[in-house]
């Protein structure tokens, strides 16, 4: 027989409960404090391993720093208050329905007093330190703060105290604001639940403890507010209340009186709640927080609206004109465009044609290859396998090419993965682990068949290529995996595919970048990072592997220098036989003073950031001062970091090299060989343009009314989208020869017509940086790019030409639209390309169809540059002369006799046609680009027997392009 104690089962399922409870709480915890770990000590072996340790070390110092002294802060002071408010609850309670209440959920709390205490403390501390060491930038920033030399006009100071310090102390001022208001919560919450305050009942509602307590905690709040009035004026000079950015009329007369006069009434009504401390009563506190509400109101609100409507209003121009002028050139110093030079332009275009045809000749090298057109060509011309990719925009550079200087556009052959149908995850991480080569193409020429003429090109790499190329492998990327397993012994990593027996060649990674995974530590950590198991399972990881991750350009330079601000397309280069990718690093500040805010993500948007994956977006992020201030360079192959001062009198650089010792190079270390390769930045140049568009105009008074200002125009190939910079060598009145340069134009607003163009010089050397705007006649303004392409498709000659382009099932695709200071106007080149419909193994391309130019009113379309260049200028050959007929005896038309030339270069022709045609069913360019040579050749030959071809003969499409524009 079984004996069971009543209630035995219950009394262990509920033992079992509670021990279980603090078992899964201790696991969470330990689970917790692991993932944090892993985090951490991950993110330390990276920075270790591109060399910037310090940088991750100095930011987890700092956050800790704040983290806990204004967690301890929060805690310590809301925790002290509340048991001040404690020890301060009176002994005996009346009697009364709300105390009888209130006896409940004090009956509740006091056996948990301590616990609900430190609970709530410690998650009040836990998310006011969370919040606060997310401000580490501003905190390192104001300890290592450097001056400006340049001082705002209203208070003469250094604009230093507006970057560095006017931020900080805002953000000192917020966290004890916010302590003493937590504070203020804290204690009336314990005096009300222990009876100090009370609502109901007979007699006082607060006993004079508690009185006192909390008038001295409201009088620290309104010192704090007195303080906080105070350097209110400061923040003036980032008003927006005037017509432009800073402290206006109202702000300066109206506004900055109210704030010093509502900081000594504040601490007048301080000093009457401090009193409560000596008298009994709120009758004092009760005046002086009444007499700071009502100055509020009337200082801070109705009086400056009084001036802005009666004395403001009527006379806006004469009361703002000298704060108009602060702007201007406080927005132009913070932006770096004071030294802009605005030059007028087309006045007297040249009409001479000899004169024109001398500088046509002189013009050379004008970029027709479009970057962001071509990817698809280098994609289906170099891929040369499946599981390579080149980006969908490309990037243009300049390169020595047998002795010349030429315009080039370049892209890296990156990898994609492991093909379709042999994927797993050795391959996919450990064979397919990089990508290979350098690929470039002449910007000025096209090659047989209308493709780009490469430079370098196909794998393995030529060692006679004139680009010379020693590490053409590229572990480090735009496209790179999330991460690789490499350089463990014996480990074979695809290099390229041959003809060999195996297929391909095969690589051994022996960098210095990537991190040891060599113990099973450390498989765990990255196990857990990456989330797969294999990472800790496979037995195919061999001594010596390393771990590549977090590998793409861009991302590692943002977290070697967080401070930075990066331009959104990193563009590769080859340097001295490495290939390096090239980041252009910006400061920025918002608290210039008097200087116009700028949405970063607003002013760089075009048609490439819209639409092309390989232009990063910028944030949306507000800033009033901007530099290009570091140029920073990742090798592909084993993901070396550099940064390089560049903007030698930058002072927030100056203050985040002391933050960050010796992490960023001096200007005089540039290699030579590298600094040929910096061009301007466009995300830099995109804002300034942008500001630009308005101030340009430096006069006070055409400010005011609007005159002259302008606008980016839309980009004529895709509507709706504004027109991107282009880079371009060309030579700006003035100069001797042509020079790399990144280009815009701007239309007046609301008008389609050209209102000026700009270009900003690209190579280093005297020029780098030097932005030039040709202004346009306001009385004779030249078409717009809108206006340009419209009339390239109404032009009777070149609609046919463009018509013959988009026949057999092919398109147009429109390249950039260049504009060229030319003979004392403008010439306007745009290559217009075609692309075939693709079959089932021929995807279509983009290859050139005709160069469109034009000049004045004049228009033309050719093959080539210089044939367009011609026509538009007058050089161009005449057309053969018409044919004579003769009446025959019966007295009709007879058609001459054709000659055996004539009837040569006919045949010649019409197989050519035929051959073009075939080869465009089949796809096979090279052979319609041999196909097409011969038809040039025929059509010469035609030209010169003095004939035209058989009216039979049919015209072939000389692009290869789908569908039509």
């Amino acid at each position: 027989m079984t004996f069971r104690t009543p209630g035995f089962g219950r009394r262990l399922g509920t033992g079992r409960t509670r021990l279980m409870l603090p078992i899964l709480v201790v696991l969470a915890v330990l689970l917790t404090v692991f993932l944090v770990f892993t985090s951490v000590y991950t993110n330390l072996l990276w920075h270790r391993s591109i060399g910037f340790a310090d940088v991750y070390t100095t930011q987890v110092q700092a956050k800790v720093v704040l983290f806990f002294g204004a967690g301890l802060l929060m805690a310590l002071v809301v925790g002290a208050n509340v048991a001040v408010a404690y020890r301060l609850r009176p002994a005996y309670r009346p009697l009364s329905v709300e105390q009888q209440g209130l006896e409940r959920y004090r009956a509740v709390i006091d056996p948990r007093r301590r616990l609900i205490a430190w609970s709530m403390l410690g998650v009040l501390g836990l998310l006011t330190g969370s919040s606060v060491a997310g401000q580490w930038p501003v905190w390192l920033a104001f300890l290592n703060r450097t001056p400006f030399g340049v001082k705002d006009p209203q208070f003469n100071k250094d604009v230093s105290f507006y970057v560095f310090t006017y931020p900080f102390l805002r953000l000192i001022i917020g966290v004890v604001f916010a302590t003493v208001i937590l504070s203020i919560v804290a204690a009336v919450m314990v005096h009300y639940l222990y009876g100090g305050l009370r609502l109901q009942g007979p007699g006082d509602k607060a006993s004079p403890p508690a009185r006192a307590h909390l008038s001295v905690l409201f009088g620290v709040f309104i010192l704090l507010k007195a303080v906080a009035y105070w350097f209110d004026r400061y923040g003036l000079v980032h008003s927006e209340r005037g017509v432009t950015a800073g402290a206006s009329y109202t702000d300066v007369n109206a506004l900055i009186p109210a704030k010093t006069i509502l900081a000594v009434i504040a601490l007048i009504c301080a000093a009457m709640f401090f009193s409560n401390l000596l008298r009994r009563g709120m009758m004092l506190p009760g005046v002086g927080f009444t007499l700071l509400v009502l100055s509020a109101i009337l200082l801070g609100g109705v009086y400056p609206l009084l001036i802005q409507q009666f004395q403001v209003k009527p006379d806006e121009l004469a009361k703002e004109r000298q704060f108009i002028a602060r702007n201007i050139e406080a927005t132009r110093r913070a932006y770096g465009v004071d030294g802009a030079k605005v030059v007028q332009y087309g006045q007297e275009p040249v009409t001479d044609k000899t004169k024109l045809q001398q500088e046509a000749d002189q013009l050379g090298g004008v970029r027709v290859l479009d970057p962001n057109v071509v990817g698809e060509t280098f994609q289906q011309l170099q891929r040369i396998r499946p599981f390579y990719r080149f980006p969908d925009t490309l990037d243009v550079d300049r390169y020595q090419i047998d002795g010349k200087l030429v315009d080039t556009v370049v892209a890296l052959r990156e990898l994609s993965g492991a093909p379709e149908g042999q994927r797993s995850w050795v391959k996919d991480r450990m064979v397919y682990t990089h990508g290979y080569g350098f690929v470039s193409a002449f910007g000025d020429r096209f090659a047989d068949g209308n493709v780009p003429d490469f430079v370098t090109k196909n794998m393995p790499v030529s060692p006679d290529q004139k680009i010379k190329l020693d590490r053409p492998e590229i572990y480090f990327g735009e496209r790179s995996a999330t991460y690789s397993i490499v350089g463990g012994r014996g480990q074979q990593e695809l290099n390229y595919p041959d003809n060999s027996e195996s297929g391909q060649q095969s690589n051994n990674y022996d960098g210095q970048g990537g991190v040891a995974i060599d113990s099973f530590f450390r498989k765990l950590l990255y196990a857990t990072k990456f989330q797969d198991k294999n990472l800790l399972l496979s037995g195919a990881i061999n001594d010596d592997a390393k771990l590549l991750y977090d590998r793409a350009p861009r991302e590692m330079v943002q977290k070697a220098a967080p401070w930075l601000t990066l331009d959104g397309d990193p563009y590769p280069a080859v340097v001295n036989g490495r290939i390096l990718w090239i980041l252009d690093g910006y400061t920025t500040a918002n608290n210039y003073p008097y200087s116009e805010e700028t949405s970063l993500d607003d002013a760089t948007r075009d048609t490439i950031t819209d639409t092309r994956s390989a232009v990063a977006r910028q944030a949306d992020d507000h800033v009033n001062y901007m530099r290009n201030s570091v140029k920073a360079t990742v090798d592909a192959y084993d993901g070396t970091v550099h940064l390089y001062q560049w903007d030698e009198n930058d002072p927030i650089t100056k203050t985040w090299m002391k933050v960050f010792d010796d992490t960023v190079q001096p200007r005089s270390s540039i290699p030579p060989e590298l600094e040929a390769h910096f061009r301007y930045p466009q995300d830099l140049f995109k804002v300034q343009r942008k500001v630009l568009a308005k101030y340009h105009v430096t006069d006070p008074s055409a400010f005011y009314n609007g005159e002259g200002f302008w606008e980016v125009p839309q980009d004529p190939s895709a509507k709706g989208k504004r027109q991107p910079p282009y880079y371009q060598s060309l030579r700006m009145p003035g100069q001797d020869q042509a020079s790399f340069s990144l280009t815009t134009v701007f239309n007046p607003r609301n008008n389609p017509q050209l209102a000026a163009f700009m270009s900003v010089g690209s190579t280093p050397g005297r020029d780098y940086g030097q932005i030039q705007i040709l202004q346009m006649p306001r009385n004779a303004q030249p078409a717009g790019p809108g206006q340009v392409q419209n009339s390239f498709e109404t032009d009777t000659q070149v609609k046919a030409d463009l018509f013959a382009l988009r026949q057999g099932g092919t398109k147009t695709v429109p390249g950039n639209l260049l504009t060229i200071p030319f003979g004392g106007s403008l010439l306007y080149v745009e290559p217009m390309y075609t692309m075939a419909a693709g079959g089932t193994e021929q995807q279509p391309y983009p290859i050139l169809g005709k160069i469109l130019v034009r000049y004045g009113d004049s228009i033309a379309a050719a093959d080539t540059l210089d044939e367009a260049l011609k026509q538009v200028l007058g050089g161009a050959t005449s057309a053969p002369p018409p044919t004579t007929s003769e009446p025959d005896g019966d007295g009709g038309d007879q058609p001459p006799q054709l000659s055996a030339a004539a009837q040569k270069a006919i045949g010649d022709l019409q197989k050519a046609v035929s051959d073009y045609e075939a080869a465009q069913k089949n796809g096979d360019y090279p052979a319609m680009g041999d196909a097409w040579k011969r038809i040039k050749d025929a059509q010469a030959a035609l030209a010169a027997a003095g004939q035209e071809g058989p009216a039979s003969s049919p015209s072939p499409s000389p692009s290869p392009t789908p569908t039509e524009n």
